[in-house]
């Protein structure tokens, strides 16, 4: 039982950074798509809808840093890793975007296969590829991050944040 309760405390912890980014993060764009569909018939997602999202999108991180193929580049410069680790982020995150959306017209349509053509037929671009750019600069942000934490290390980078401050180095 003690084992258990140690995996189910590390396993917590491991997904809290990425579900609190993606949660606030999720917040963003929930609030840039209701600035950009004001006066449409939009529903914005509830912060109950979002904490699932979060809680999705950060074990799908999780289980994603598992795979072989992520750490593709680890003794390179952390570009690499980082431009890497942001597209599989990126490809994995318009996917789940994509999804949301066909849900949605799938309902309205009354089938997947109707909602996705009307999806396609009524989707307002430039609104999708907003939310996209935003998804990736979102995305390019938070595998900076990570890999800057995976090189300086957690306590070092936690002290650069909040202290103290390190002492300088001649």
């Amino acid at each position: 039982m003690h084992k258990l309760l140690e995996k189910l405390k590390e396993e917590f912890f491991a997904i809290l950074p990425p579900t609190i980014f993606f949660f606030v993060a999720l917040h963003i764009l929930t609030f840039i798509r209701v600035l950009m569909a004001r006066g449409s018939h939009f529903q914005p997602l509830s912060t109950i809808s979002i904490a699932i999202a979060s809680l999705i999108l950060g074990k799908a991180v999780l289980i994603a840093d598992m795979l072989p193929p992520i750490n593709r580049y680890p003794n390179k410069p952390l570009a690499y890793n980082i431009v890497w680790k942001t597209m599989i982020y990126l490809l994995m995150a318009s996917i789940i975007h994509y999804l949301e959306r066909l849900i949605d017209f799938s309902r309205q349509a009354g089938g997947i296969i109707a909602g996705n053509e009307k999806l396609l037929a009524e989707m307002v671009w430039p609104h999708y590829w907003a939310v996209e750019i935003i998804l990736f600069i979102l995305i390019l942000v938070y595998c900076t991050a990570r890999e800057l934490v995976r090189v300086i290390g957690k306590e070092k980078m936690l002290r650069l944040f909040f202290g103290p401050a390190p002492l300088p180095q001649f």
